[in-house]
């Protein structure tokens, strides 16, 4: 694998050849291995299903098809969520769209101050040497966006409860909030569950909470099961919220809503009770109606609901964060692909970037489209606060901020992570962007 440096890169994920290579498997049921290798399947099951699954198409015929699908499913919404403007009346300022410049500041943490970095995020202690990716800071086009500072920021939520709804690159930014907000006060660790799925951390001083809900779809789902053993595709229900999240959204004041990834495999749709079609089922009589309708209704549901619930507070601020990219280059997660590069895109190859990753941008696109059709269909007379957390076109630019080979499972050697982010690293850029949209939220 090549270290470094500008390369010729495949596309993010496996090919449509690999892919149902990979999804028929599924289809004839758990067929007998070798024992010696029961080990590794394991720790290859615990890969697919606790973290997150980066399997897509994205070649330009699969680009068109979701396309045709997108226009004959929903009319087009003209209108969009308004830019984040950092400073009341600023209209050149959009806090998300920028560039990536250097700041010889580094990170506001390291592993010796922040004591709740998990193990396979901690790229450092996992062997990673070069710094450098921690040395640049985001610059949006007509202002300036401040780093992250935990005074202000346990200022503004003094007394409050947010909670991460998601999948584990949900946590991933929790994680790193943690870290940043630790730097001012030491939290408690006061829940966690069985699975440790469902975390609280009390920040005393401020009586600040932080939470995170584990859901891999934001609807009810159930894992497909073949001779008592899971598949990896699920049943999704999008007229049915998933409740173990749903239900602990009255009490809070913030909550940062996100999915994606668990889209990215073979699962089934239904509506009522009944099968509507598929993800990468290429099954007769099942329609395909494609990962990009499914991530969307998913987030119709999750807003609806939350739009519609009753116990929730009035002026509960909620944050949909767009689609965060993954960056193999040169294979899949399973073929050997790969994030070696040790700093950013520049501006020019980020342009090339965004044209390149059209898939990408389009799951960001259908995001935004999804909040603000929930806007438009609140009829409340108090309108819910729904706000956008832009996070994908600047994270497209950064291929280096990943743990790759540096997450330290020693179990499945060879194996890269390129979803997921190092702490410290891009990914904290993520609390500077969530900072802004909250002081401008209370008027700071």
């Amino acid at each position: 694998m090549v270290k470094g440096g500008e390369m010729k890169t495949n596309t993010i994920n496996p090919s449509a050849r690999n892919h149902k290579n990979f999804t028929k498997s599924y289809k004839n049921g758990v067929p007998p291995i070798l024992l010696w290798f029961l080990g590794l399947t394991s720790c290859f099951s615990l890969f697919l299903l606790y973290s997150t699954n980066p399997f897509h198409f994205s070649s330009q015929q699969h680009i068109q098809q979701q396309q045709q699908k997108e226009e004959r499913q929903f009319p087009p919404i003209t209108t969009r969520p308004h830019p984040i403007k950092q400073q009341s009346g600023d209209d050149k300022c959009d806090l998300f769209k920028g560039k990536w410049v250097p700041d010889l500041n580094g990170s506001q943490y390291t592993a010796n101050s922040c004591t709740t970095i998990p193990e396979s995020k901690n790229c450092f202690k996992n062997g990673r040497i070069d710094i450098d990716f921690v040395n640049w800071r985001w610059k949006p086009e007509g202002c300036e966006l401040p780093r992250f500072d935990p005074h202000t920021f346990l200022k503004i939520v003094g007394g409050k409860k947010l909670a991460f709804v998601g999948d584990s690159v949900a946590r991933n930014h929790m994680e790193s909030l943690l870290c940043l907000l630790s730097q001012a006060e030491v939290p408690m660790d006061v829940h966690k569950d069985s699975e440790d799925r469902f975390r609280t951390w009390h920040f005393p001083s401020s009586n600040f909470t932080l939470m995170i809900f584990w859901s891999k779809f934001l609807v009810k789902s159930e894992e497909r099961m073949v001779n008592n053993s899971g598949t990896g595709s699920f049943n999704l229900h999008f007229d049915k919220i998933d409740e173990k999240w749903a239900s602990k959204l009255p009490g809070l004041d913030y909550v940062i809503v996100s999915t994606a990834h668990w889209f990215f495999r073979k699962n089934y749709l239904y509506e009522q009770g009944k099968l509507i079609g598929c993800v990468y089922c290429d099954e007769p009589n099942t329609p395909e109606l494609g990962l990009n309708y499914a991530l969307r209704m998913s987030i119709r549901s999750a807003l609806k609901y939350i739009n519609n619930c009753k116990g929730c507070k009035k002026n509960m601020v909620t944050l949909i964060r767009t689609f965060s990219p993954a960056h193999f280059e040169n294979g899949a997660w399973d073929t050997g692909g790969g994030c070696n590069r040790t700093s950013p895109h520049g501006e020019e190859k980020g342009k090339e970037i965004e044209m390149e990753k059209r898939f990408e941008l389009e799951l960001r696109e259908l995001q935004i489209e999804e909040l603000e059709r929930a806007r438009i269909e609140d009829k409340g007379e108090e309108k819910r606060k729904l706000r956008v957390l832009d996070i994908t076109r600047a994270m497209l630019m950064r291929p280096d901020g990943h743990p790759g080979e540096f997450w330290g499972n020693k179990w499945m050697k060879g194996y890269n992570d390129c979803v997921h982010w190092c702490l410290p690293g891009p990914v904290d850029a993520w609390s500077d962007f969530l900072l802004a949209v909250l002081q401008k939220e209370v008027g700071l």
